[in-house]
C-alpha cells in the first residue's frame, strides 16, 4: 500500500473515532439533560408545587360525608316508645360509572323489589348524572346483598326510618312523618323543630369506584333530635282505642272520638278516634281517616251541657239545687218552634232536670238568666276559645254573640244547640265541675310541675253539680255508664247530625260525658259515636256503656281503691291512687 493510501485509511479512522465519541457525548448530553429534566421536575412537584398537588389529589379523593342525626324519641308519660327511628340502608347509583347492561342488574332489581327493565332504563336516561336513588330506606340485610354484587357504580348510605310500635292506636295523636323525617301530622309536625337532629360532617377518603376506604377526621358531630314525652298513658290508650273501636262496630257506625284528661292537670291521658290509619304502612290511606277528630272536628254538643246551665243558675244565685222548675206541659212554643220533653215532667228541682235532660226546664233557666248571662258562663269554661293544647289542625268552635238574644236562642242555647265544641273542649268543660271550679289548659306533654289553673267556678257550686251528674248514672238516662267498683256522675247527649241541607233526620251523634269517682274525681272522659246504625242511637244506649267499660279498666290500672262491692254497696272511700 502507497504512503498516499495509508494516509487515507488513517484519516478514516480518526474521523470513525471522532464520530464515535462526538455521538456518544451527545447521547450523554441527551441522556444528562433528560435527567436533570426529570430530577427538575421531582424537585417541582415535591417542592415547589406541592401544595397545589396535594390539594388536587385530595379533590379526586377526598369526600365531605353527611352523618345524618337520627330523630328523638317521642314515648308515652312512662317512657313506654311511641316513635323511634330505627337505621336502615338507601341504595343509590351513580349513573355515570354503571353499566346499564350489567348482568348483575337483574339480582339487584329482584332484591330491591324493581322492575328490571325501568332500572336499566333509568340508569341509561340519567347516565350524564353522578347520582339517583334506587331505594330508600330498605333493611340491613337487604343492602348487604345487594352491595356483595359488587355492580360499578352501585353504593349504599345510612338513613333514619320512622317506626311506630303502637301502629294504629296512636296514630291521631303521634301523627308521621315523611320519607325524609319531617313531620306532616300530630305531634311530629307541631313538634318538629324539637324533635329534628342536625346532621353531621366528616372527610373520608374514597377509592376510583366510590367507595370509602378510610374516615380522615370529623368536621362536625350530628346531634341527634330530643326525646319528647307526652301525657298519654300507653295503656289507657290502648284500652280506650280497643272499646270505641269495638262500639262503632257493633253499631255500625260511622265513626267516633274519646277524649280522657287527668281532672287535676288537664293532661290528655288518651286521645283515641275512629277510622284510624296505620303510620307504619301507609299504602292504604285514606285522607279522611287522618283527622284527629278529637280536636279538628265540631260538633253541637246537646244535653251534655245542661249541666252547665244549671251551674250558671246556681252561681247567680237566683237558684238553689232544690228550686223547683214547672215544666208542664212537657213542650214550649216559640213562633214556629217547639221545645219538647220526652213526656211532662211537672214541676221538677234542678237536679231532676239535669237527671230527666228536661229541654223545657233547661230553656225556662236560660230566658230567666239571659243568654249573654249564659254565653258568658260558658265562655269562661273554655268554649268558643283555643284549649291551649297547641295541636294542628285545632279549631276553636262557635259559641255566638249577639247584641240581642232572642228567647228562642236562649232557649236552644241552654240545651246545647246552636253552638259547637270539638271533644276536647267537652272535656275541659266537664273537668271544671270535676276539679272543684279550676280550668287548666290541657296538655298532650307531660307536666313536670302542676299546671297554673284559674278558678272559673265556685267550689260549692261545683260539688253541687257533681251531686246531680251522680243521678244521673243512679237513676237517669245514664244508667248503664256504670264503671263496675266505682261511683260515676256524667251526661247523656244525642244530637241531630247536620248534612249539605241541614239537620239529618236519621243521622245522630250519641255522646257521654262524665267523670270518676264521683266523690273524688280523678278521670273526666269523652264519648262520642257518630251516626249509629243499629237502631240505637241515644247517648245512654251506645255512648255510656264505652264510658263504664273504659273508666272501670282505666281506674283499675291506676290504682284506685273501688268504693263499691260487686251489688253497688258503698265499702271505702276512693282513695287517690298511686299512677304508677
Amino acid at each position: 500500500m502507497t504512503d498516499q493510501g495509508k494516509g487515507t485509511n488513517s484519516w478514516k479512522q480518526r474521523l470513525a473515532s471522532g464520530l464515535k465519541a462526538w455521538r456518544f457525548a451527545s447521547v450523554l448530553g441527551v441522556f444528562l439533560l433528560v435527567m436533570a429534566g426529570i430530577g427538575w421536575r421531582l424537585v417541582d412537584l415535591q417542592v415547589v408545587e406541592n401544595d397545589f398537588l396535594r390539594k388536587q389529589g385530595d379533590v379526586r379523593t377526598i369526600r365531605m360525608e353527611s352523618i345524618d342525626a337520627h330523630r328523638g324519641v317521642i314515648t308515652d308519660r312512662y317512657g313506654e316508645p311511641l316513635a323511634v327511628s330505627t337505621p336502615v340502608q338507601t341504595i343509590w347509583a351513580n349513573p355515570s360509572q354503571t353499566d346499564p347492561d350489567d348482568p348483575g342488574l337483574t339480582s339487584l332489581a329482584g332484591m330491591l323489589e324493581m322492575d328490571e327493565a325501568s332500572l336499566r332504563q333509568r340508569l341509561r336516561d340519567y347516565s350524564g348524572r353522578e347520582f339517583i336513588y334506587l331505594r330508600r330506606k330498605v333493611q340491613p340485610a337487604v343492602a348487604r346483598d345487594a352491595l356483595a354484587l359488587d355492580i360499578a357504580g352501585i353504593y349504599g348510605r345510612q338513613e333514619y326510618r320512622r317506626y311506630y310500635p303502637a301502629g294504629e292506636v296512636t296514630a291521631h295523636v303521634v301523627g308521621f312523618t315523611n320519607i325524609d323525617e319531617h313531620g306532616q301530622e300530630g305531634i311530629e309536625l307541631a313538634y318538629n323543630q324539637w324533635l329534628s337532629g342536625e346532621p353531621g360532617r366528616k372527610r373520608v377518603i374514597k377509592d376510583n369506584r366510590g367507595r370509602v376506604v378510610k374516615d380522615l377526621n370529623l368536621v362536625r358531630d350530628a346531634r341527634p333530635g330530643r326525646d319528647l314525652e307526652l301525657s298519654i298513658d300507653l295503656r289507657l290508650q290502648y284500652l280506650a282505642y280497643r272499646e270505641l273501636k269495638a262500639v262503632v262496630a257493633a253499631h255500625e257506625a260511622r265513626g267516633g272520638t274519646l277524649v280522657m284528661l287527668d281532672v287535676d292537670s288537664g293532661e290528655v291521658l288518651a286521645m283515641v278516634n275512629q277510622g284510624s290509619y296505620n303510620p307504619n304502612d301507609r299504602s292504604q290511606l285514606v285522607a279522611e281517616n287522618l283527622r284527629n277528630k278529637a280536636i279538628t272536628d265540631l260538633f253541637e254538643p246537646g244535653s251534655t251541657m245542661k249541666p252547665f246551665t244549671v251551674a250558671a243558675a246556681l252561681e247567680s244565685g237566683k237558684y238553689k239545687p232544690d228550686t223547683i222548675v214547672d215544666t208542664t206541659p212537657g213542650y214550649r212554643r216559640f213562633g214556629r218552634y217547639t221545645i219538647r220533653d220526652h213526656r211532662n215532667y211537672g214541676p221538677i228541682d234542678l237536679g231532676e232536670i239535669i237527671v230527666k235532660s228536661s229541654n223545657v226546664g233547661a230553656s225556662k233557666i236560660a230566658n230567666d238568666l239571659g243568654g249573654e248571662a249564659l254565653r258568658s258562663f260558658y265562655s269562661r269554661l273554655g268554649l268558643g276559645q283555643a284549649t291551649g293544647i297547641g295541636f294542628p289542625g285545632e279549631v276553636v268552635g262557635v259559641l255566638p254573640a249577639r247584641m240581642k238574644w232572642r228567647p228562642v236562642e236562649e232557649a236552644t242555647l241552654s240545651y246545647g244547640y246552636g253552638l259547637s265544641v270539638n271533644a276536647l273542649q267537652l272535656a275541659q268543660a266537664y273537668m271544671v265541675i270535676a276539679n272543684g271550679g279550676i280550668r287548666y289548659p290541657v296538655s298532650l306533654i307531660r307536666e313536670e310541675e302542676q299546671p297554673q289553673g284559674r278558678r272559673v267556678l265556685s267550689e260549692h257550686v261545683a260539688a253541687q253539680v257533681r251531686e246531680m251528674l251522680r243521678g244521673v248514672v243512679a237513676r237517669g238516662t245514664g244508667g248503664r255508664a256504670q264503671p263496675g267498683l266505682y261511683s260515676a256522675g256524667g251526661k247523656t247527649g244525642t244530637v241531630h247530625l247536620v248534612g249539605a241541607s241541614g239537620y239529618e233526620d236519621n243521622e245522630y251523634k250519641a255522646i257521654f260525658a262524665g267523670m270518676a269517682p264521683i266523690d273524688h274525681p280523678q278521670i273526666v272522659t269523652v264519648v262520642a259515636v257518630d251516626a249509629p246504625q243499629s237502631g240505637q242511637y241515644y247517648g245512654g244506649e251506645v255512648a255510656a256503656p264505652v264510658f263504664a267499660r273504659v273508666m272501670g279498666d282505666a281506674l283499675r290500672l291506676l290504682n284506685v281503691k273501688p268504693e263499691l262491692d260487686v251489688d253497688g254497696a258503698k265499702v271505702s272511700q276512693a282513695s287517690s291512687g298511686e299512677r304508677g
